[in-house]
């Protein structure tokens, strides 16, 4: 969604990219972030979104400090935005490299994404350690 100075792009997973559009630059000595730190703009009918600042913890594909991601994102159809991004980083690739593919706007709910494999595998556990006490010689 968008407001004054803001828009805000939730997926299925993680938390809300918030991210601001009232002009400023990237700043040039950010506190690194986990998902680094994004400016957007717009250019024409395309929306465009600047990432620096990662956390170098993150290291992604060899990435350094100097990892800078860009987003662009556009309607195509009606029911269809164009996303492309572009991942530079001189000191991990000889160039940048990128893709693009469509989203597509789906007629359903979207649910929060929950990791539920904890949930049976607690049950599991603790029916093994009952196993397990049931077959301890008694002290």
């Amino acid at each position: 969604f968008q407001s004054p100075g803001y828009v805000v792009i939730q997926g299925e997973m993680g938390d809300p990219r918030m991210i601001p559009t009232d002009g400023r630059p990237l700043p040039k000595d950010n506190l690194p972030q986990w998902n680094g730190t994004s400016v957007g703009r717009w250019e024409g009918d395309t929306f465009v979104i600047e990432t620096t600042g990662f956390d170098p913890q993150v290291a992604w594909r060899d990435s350094t400090a100097n990892l800078h991601v860009t987003e662009r994102i556009k309607r195509i159809a009606a029911g269809t935005l164009e996303y492309s991004f572009t991942v530079t980083d001189p000191d991990t690739w000889a160039e940048p490299w990128g893709g693009v593919y469509p989203l597509t706007k789906m007629d359903a709910l979207l649910f929060e994404y929950a990791c539920t494999e904890g949930n049976y595998g607690m049950a599991n556990i603790l029916a093994g350690q009952r196993v397990k006490e049931k077959e301890a010689p008694a002290k």
